[in-house]
């Protein structure tokens, strides 16, 4: 049982999937998810080292707010930190690297020998980044470290000053650095690095397999609290979110980015379901849609099955007429 708001834009949402190619709503089945397994995708940490304005800004822009400095820069960060809101970190002496607090959140190592990779792998077992500078060779020393790195506590940052060697730390064994320190005064290498780590995302995001379940009756069960959902995203047309009474059995509900006779185009909106309903969340969780927020983080997938991340704008309940589709 699946409830749905009264309205014609409702029953154009649950029979989206199966009519679409023919560009009518009149099918009566609606789209069943079938969860696959779930792909594993653990997103990249970027710090970026410049001395470049320019630089620090695409980073910031591309979404990467940890910036790492020399010593001696608290007059660049104080300056900077008046034009854009960012993380500083502070290189010591002794290559300890410090938070704004004076917490060491991480250690830089410079590796040009096997004995300092043995020591790099030893740091796998404690907590926190460990920060590997191999400047004259990197593929080698990265894939001792990738394998060390596996089974311990310990996430492994490698020096980078290009998108392309990023892309060598990062596809090291396979499974990859935890991240990389781009130093760079280049500020196209930040967007070259950003566009490459969009692309791995979205051939990672976990993807759903659907299954048409034939709708037997529609029920009105008169007022409900329904939850519009708004979020910081544009949908395009295939695009929505999963929603239902069942963990086991969620529905596309599709987003109003369609013209209608009755609504103008919303293409971040979600009229999603009513309170008690779940909802997909990333990971593989869900949640209550009366328990979504402002900055809860939800799935929106498209008819193909297509996963991406979306933050919650803002959520509205509102008292409307339902029905139960059985």
């Amino acid at each position: 049982m699946q409830l749905v708001q009264q309205q014609w834009r409702c029953q154009h949402h649950i029979s989206y999937l199966n009519s679409a190619a023919k560009n009518t709503f009149s099918s009566p089945t609606v789209t069943r998810l079938n969860r696959r397994s779930k792909v594993s995708a653990t997103k990249r940490v970027v710090w970026i080292e410049t001395s470049n304005q320019a630089v620090l800004t695409s980073a910031v822009e591309s979404g990467y707010t940890y910036a790492l400095f020399q010593p001696g820069s608290e007059n660049l960060i104080q300056q900077w930190q008046q034009l854009a809101a960012f993380t500083p970190l502070t290189l010591q002496s002794n290559g300890a690297i410090l938070d704004s607090g004076n917490k060491k959140v991480g250690q830089l190592l410079q590796v040009s020998s096997k004995a300092a990779i043995n020591a790099a792998a030893a740091a796998a077992q404690q907590p926190g980044y460990l920060i590997m500078d191999a400047t004259d060779w990197k593929v080698i020393p990265a894939e001792n470290l990738v394998a060390a790195f596996q089974s311990g506590p310990g996430k492994l940052l490698g020096v980078a000053e290009s998108a392309a060697e990023a892309r060598v730390l990062l596809e090291a064994l396979e499974a990859g650095t935890a991240g990389v320190v781009l130093r760079t005064e280049d500020p196209l290498q930040v967007k070259q690095l950003a566009a490459y780590l969009a692309e791995q995302e979205a051939e990672q995001a976990p993807q759903f397999q659907y299954e048409v379940a034939t709708v037997t009756r529609v029920e009105p069960v008169g007022l409900c609290d329904r939850v519009c959902v708004d979020l910081c995203s544009l949908l395009q047309p295939g695009e929505g979110m999963l929603v239902g009474s069942f963990a086991r059995a969620l529905f596309l509900v599709h987003s109003e980015c369609m013209e209608s006779q009755y609504i103008n185009s919303r293409p971040f909106r979600v009229n999603a379901g009513a309170v008690h309903a779940y909802v997909q969340a990333p990971d593989g969780k869900t949640a209550y849609l009366s328990e979504l927020q402002s900055g809860s983080k939800m799935l929106v997938v498209n008819a193909a099955g297509r996963a991406r991340t979306a933050m919650v704008g803002r959520c509205k309940i509102e008292l409307r007429p339902m029905v139960s589709v059985f």
